[in-house]
Order: C-alpha cells, then sequence, then structure tokens
C-alpha cells in the first residue's frame, strides 16, 4: 500500500502532456546512457591494461588505442542502452520496433569495427617483430577483416528487414553466380596469398625481377590484392598478387642466402692478333708468377707428345705442339681468380672460350663474389676487368672493337692531302 501511495504521489508531478513525458523519459535514458559509458569507458580501461601488464603485453594497450578498439566498445554502448530502454519511453509505439533494430545494427556494426581494429592491432605488433622481415601477415589479416565485413553486412541486412540469419545465408547461395563474378580478383588474390606465404615463394625484402610488370628491385609490402616492389630506380611497381602465383618471375633471395653472386661477362677478342708463342715469349711471360707453373707443365707436355710423334724440339714444323697467346691468356685468367682474395672458390670457376662470330672471340669469365651487395659486387668485378684489359697487351692480345668514324678519318685524311696536292700541282 505504501509503495503503491509512493508512486500515485509521484505521478502527480509528472505533466500530463504526452510530448513532455516523451522528452523527459528520453533524458532520463540518455542521462543514464552517458553514465553507463563513462562507467564501461574507466572499467574497461582499467581491467584491460592491468591484464595486458600482467600477462606482459603492456604494448598491446598503446596498439588497441591507437587502433580505436576501446573507442569502438565505448561507441557500441549507447546502442545496446538505447535498444534495451526505448520500449520504457512513452507514446512513441509506433517507432519503438524502427529504434530497436536501427540500435541492434549500430551496435553490432561497432564491435565489428572493434574486431577488425584488433586485426589491425596483431598486423602493427607482426610489423616490428622479428618474424616481419621473413613472412607478412597482412594478406591474412586483410582476408579476415574481409570475412568481419561479410558477416557484420548481412547480420546488419537481416536485423534491418527483419528476417532470419539463416534465410539472408540462403539468399547469398542463389546469388553465388554473382558473387563470383563480382569478386573473382579477390578469389584469386586469395588463393594466390595464401599460396606464396604458406610455400615461402616471397618475402618482404626479397629482390625479384619480373620483366613484364617492369618490376625489378625489392618487395616493400604483401597485401591481399597487391604486392609493392621498389625498383633500383625508387620507382614503385603494384603487381596484382595472382599474377606472381600465375606468371613467372626472378627471386634472387637464394643469391644472398648462398653467400656468392655470379660474374658473368665475356671479352671479345680481336682474331688477327691471335698466334703461336715463340721461345723469347716463353721468357718474357715467364716473369709472371701465375704463369710459370702452367708454362712449365705445358712445356714438358708437349715435349712429350712431340717425342712420340718423332717432331724434334728444334724442328720450326707447324707439327709441333706450341702454346697460343690466347690459351696462356685462358690460363693466366684462370688463375688469378683462383687467388682473388674476394672470391668464392667453392662455387664453379672457369674461363672458357665461346664460340667465334663476326665480333671476335668471347672469352667468359664466370665465377662467384664473396660479398653479394651490388655495390661491393660491382667493385670487385670491376677490379677484375680492369687487370684483364690491361694485361692483354702483355700477351699480344687485342680487345675486338668495331672502327669508328674518328679511325676512318684518320686513314682518308693522308689520301685526301695527297690529292689535294697533286690538283694542285697539276693546276
Amino acid at each position: 500500500m505504501k509503495w503503491d501511495k509512493l508512486v500515485k504521489d509521484f505521478s502527480n508531478y509528472i505533466p500530463q502532456s504526452d510530448w513532455i513525458q516523451t522528452v523527459l523519459v528520453a533524458s532520463t535514458l540518455i542521462a543514464i546512457l552517458l553514465f553507463i559509458q563513462w562507467i564501461i569507458a574507466r572499467l574497461v580501461l582499467w581491467i584491460t591494461n592491468r591484464i595486458l601488464v600482467l600477462i606482459g603485453y603492456k604494448e598491446w594497450d598503446a596498439i588497441f588505442t591507437k587502433r580505436k578498439v576501446y573507442q569502438n566498445i565505448w561507441y557500441a554502448v549507447p546502442f545496446f542502452v538505447i535498444s534495451t530502454g526505448v520500449e520504457f519511453i512513452p507514446h512513441i509505439d509506433g517507432v519503438v520496433e524502427l529504434i530497436r533494430r536501427v540500435a541492434y545494427s549500430g551496435l553490432w556494426i561497432c564491435l565489428f569495427i572493434a574486431l577488425a581494429g584488433i586485426l589491425d592491432s596483431f598486423q602493427d605488433i607482426h610489423s616490428i617483430s622479428i618474424k616481419a622481415k621473413n613472412r607478412s601477415i597482412k594478406g591474412y589479416i586483410q582476408i579476415g577483416k574481409l570475412f568481419l565485413f561479410i558477416i557484420c553486412t548481412v547480420l546488419v541486412l537481416s536485423i534491418l528487414i527483419g528476417r532470419s540469419l539463416l534465410w539472408m545465408i540462403s539468399g547469398l547461395g542463389a546469388l553465388s553466380a554473382v558473387l563470383l563474378l563480382v569478386f573473382k580478383d579477390t578469389l584469386l588474390s586469395l588463393v594466390a596469398s595464401t599460396q606464396l606465404i604458406t610455400n615461402d615463394m616471397l618475402r618482404i625484402g626479397d629482390w625479384i625481377q619480373m620483366p613484364q610488370s617492369n618490376a625489378d628491385g625489392f618487395v616493400r609490402d604483401i597485401a591481399l590484392h597487391t604486392v609493392k616492389v621498389q625498383n633500383l630506380d625508387n620507382t614503385v611497381t603494384t603487381i596484382p598478387t595472382y599474377k606472381l602465383f600465375s606468371e613467372s618471375y626472378r627471386n634472387n633471395r637464394q643469391m644472398f642466402e648462398s653467400g656468392g653472386r655470379r660474374i658473368k661477362r665475356t671479352l671479345l677478342i680481336d682474331a688477327s692478333s691471335i698466334r703461336f708463342l715463340n721461345f723469347k715469349d716463353y721468357q718474357e711471360l715467364n716473369r709472371f708468377e701465375l704463369l710459370h707453373d702452367y708454362i712449365q707443365k705445358k712445356t714438358f707436355h708437349f715435349q712429350k707428345v712431340d717425342n712420340n710423334l718423332g717432331v724434334s724440339s728444334h724442328d720450326s714444323s707447324t707439327d709441333k705442339y706450341l702454346l697460343t697467346n690466347i690459351g696462356m691468356f685462358r690460363a693466366y685468367a684462370l688463375a688469378y681468380l683462383r687467388e682473388h682474395p674476394e672470391l668464392r672458390k667453392d662455387m664453379m670457376m672457369m674461363v672458357r672460350m665461346m664460340e667465334p662470330s663476326s665480333n671476335g672471340i668471347p672469352i667468359e669469365i664466370y665465377c662467384f663474389t664473396a660479398l653479394t651487395a651490388l655495390i661491393e659486387h660491382e667493385r670487385i668485378q670491376g677490379d677484375i676487368f680492369d687487370h684483364f684489359l690491361a694485361i692483354l697487351p702483355e700477351l699480344k692480345l687485342r680487345l675486338y672493337q668495331r672502327p669508328s668514324g674518328s679511325e676512318f678519318s684518320e686513314i682518308l685524311q693522308p689520301i685526301s692531302r695527297v690529292y689535294l696536292e697533286n690538283h694542285l700541282n697539276d693546276e
């Protein structure tokens, strides 16, 4: 009786106007909403911070704040209060259901955005770890966010139109052909990204070469749909992820991991400069320590062959086995490479003669440097070929070079001078 009397007395102070009662109750609901949001904000922040500190993940707290995870959870509180308290507002029976559906939709949207922020937080934490140098999880994060977006969209639509979630999913099944067409690139990128990361086919920092896409540089980002390559000229090439799975490209990671970078370059020797070596040449070349053992070994071997053929060592016949200056160069070059301190001795090393052509006789130098960095590799390669180019005249060899206009002018200048002198004398 006392409670009924108290309620009756309190109702006497409430205005009887419908719109005033509606505004009054709505204002009370908003005040309660703001108070609950403030309590939840402080409580969630404090509890989460304490838990993360206790388990040793204090940096997660700053990442969650950066990605607005807490903020989106706080935004969800007002929608929850509205959805549960809207029925207490009088005189709005016609729009209560609509307000409740919109509030539920806003609640789920805020929660799914908070979950997407948590996924982004995983990406941020992984990007500063050591594992990020070898493997990127950005593709997986984007796949997770895509699934969250699809689930959130279906759930919100089912709430707004008042249909069950199963009914919405069955409706999507009927539109599967359209969805496959719309999300074709996404599905291809999903499979490609998963295969690239799972099979360790591509890592951030890999130097790849893909001429058909004008890509020649280092991988800077691996996402679900695209891979960004910073070229050596500091431009950036964006390649669709599925292309790296369906088309061929060159990955130079193994070269860096092996510790040896290849040198493969040819010197074109003028064929007219090749000749046999005589006794005087042997004496001159013996001053090269790298050729001393080679000359002795070959001389002994050729003398043995000449004796078996019945050719005297004093015979000037061309049937004798004689060393050539180009063969001497190959021996010198190989010995030089073997003694070079910055070349890998445990990898392939050879100096070979290629098929002669109209541009001369190619001598190919094939070896591996012990330093794989581009600048150091080019320095070593330049030093080696500087030395080889300088040693060619010592062996009476010439590098093949196509004649230029200046050489023709030097030849024609004396002829033209004589012609002019004769013409003036005749006059």
